[in-house]
């Protein structure tokens, strides 16, 4: 179901369950931040109120998540005005990194939002990009812990920045650089981008990134206070790359584990996509040694290899209580002319061997004309699986392939929820 009632320059969600009230569901997506809540299992959203800031012009790169204790947590940067493009530290005004919090499962939130780190109008400040919110819910010794990483551009390079807070979000630790080494100044290659991280059990932290050709792994095992040096786990083709109709696109990387599995856990998962294959594919591999190897690349999307399609914007997300791994992308296969795209459920129960891939949409819709954003959104628990992405409502030469009262053409896009219930037996 659409979670806009109208089109609009709507993208980049994020969904999280609460795993202490699985019936609580928050979906997070932009532009300005938003949030609908659905209190019975995704049978029905709402919308939030009060939500984007109101002393900032623009809010986004929304991530959302539920800590220990059941509270939804909401991150996003805000900003008056970007700077140059592409070089987004260049010219960069009041910008900075926030969270807001709800205590009764997303339905209200906070009046005010608290600061993770803020960058006044200045010149040579830095521009604050592309957070992501990581929650400790394991039984280990930082359980509570909120972690936030995301990347800094300045003018001459760009960073991997985290800061922790220990007190439930209230307070946020002064930033740290995470990288070992700086990437690129430029969003469009070479940068560190698409911080991502999980936490085991044990409440040891994996944080991962891109890096040119390598997803960069550290681990934390003090609650974030001190890292390990990053290492390239992963090699991959270019993650940032051009796809017909997108403004642009990229295969940032995610990271998951199955927390079952004695004192560390199961498997680590990592997935991605890139173009080793030619046409773009997504990619999931495994470690079972805590992240000190991996194994091979094991291809997500099951059409044929070298078919020309075009499979994207991935999102993991590992059910924590059955250990079946999911993973939500767009895909090409169904148009021949590889420019329009349905949204696919790919799911292994057998820890990422094989992956079954589901049609979660059926009419193809394009993006041209329209910013499709940097990601899509999945969760899971119980074997019932959470997705959200972003669709632009059915052109003309569509309409026709569709059942009679079809959506006429608008521009802008609209976020959609879809729930996938794995937890009845087929027949």
């Amino acid at each position: 179901m659409s979670l806009t009632s109208d089109v609009g320059p709507f993208t980049e969600p994020s969904v999280a369950v609460n795993s202490r009230n699985p019936q609580q569901v928050v979906v997070a997506f932009q532009d300005n931040a938003q949030i609908s809540y659905s209190l019975d299992a995704g049978r029905n959203w709402q919308p939030a109120a009060g939500i984007a800031p109101a002393n900032y012009r623009v809010s986004g790169d929304v991530s959302v998540t539920y800590d220990s204790h059941g509270q939804a947590i909401l991150c996003y940067i805000a900003f008056d005005k970007l700077g140059s493009f592409n070089y987004w530290g260049h010219n960069a005004t009041r910008n900075g990194i926030f969270v807001r919090r709800s205590s009764d499962g997303g339905k209200t939130w906070e009046a005010n939002h608290i600061p993770v780190v803020e960058q006044p109008t200045v010149p040579g400040i830095p521009f604050e990009d592309k957070p992501y919110i990581v929650a400790d819910n394991s039984s280990g010794p930082h359980s509570g812990n909120l972690y936030i990483g995301w990347t800094r551009w300045t003018l001459t390079d760009s960073e991997i920045l985290f800061s922790r807070s220990t007190d439930g979000g209230k307070t946020w630790s002064k930033p740290i650089e995470i990288d070992g080494h700086p990437g690129l100044p430029r969003d469009d290659n070479g940068a560190n981008e698409g911080f991502d991280g999980v936490v085991g059990p044990d409440g040891t932290l994996y944080a991962i990134w891109s890096a040119g050709n390598h997803i960069m792994l550290t681990t934390s095992h003090d609650g974030g206070q001190t890292f390990s040096p990053p290492v390239a786990v992963i090699e991959t083709a270019p993650i940032i790359f051009a796809i017909e109709g997108l403004e642009r696109a990229n295969g940032f990387p995610q990271i998951a584990i199955d927390p079952r599995g004695g004192e560390h856990g199961g498997p680590l998962y990592v997935t991605w996509s890139d173009y080793r294959n030619g046409d773009l594919d997504v990619f999931c591999a495994v470690s079972r040694d805590q992240g000190k190897t991996w194994s091979a690349p094991v291809r997500v999307n099951s059409d044929s290899i070298h078919d020309g399609a075009e499979q994207f914007f991935q999102w993991l997300a590992v059910d924590p209580s059955t250990g079946a791994v999911n993973v939500l992308f767009y895909d090409r296969r169904d148009d021949p002319k590889n420019q329009r795209q349905i949204v696919v459920l790919a799911r292994s129960a057998d820890e990422a061997k094989t992956f079954t891939n589901y049609a979660w949409t059926g009419n193809l819709f394009d993006a041209t004309g329209v910013f499709f954003g940097d990601y899509t959104g999945i969760a899971a628990y119980g074997d019932r699986v959470y997705g959200a992405w972003t669709e632009k409502p059915l052109q003309p030469e569509d309409e026709q392939k569709t059942a009679p009262g079809a959506a006429r053409p608008r521009k802008g896009t609209i976020v959609k929820v879809g729930v996938a219930d794995f937890s009845q037996p087929t027949h």
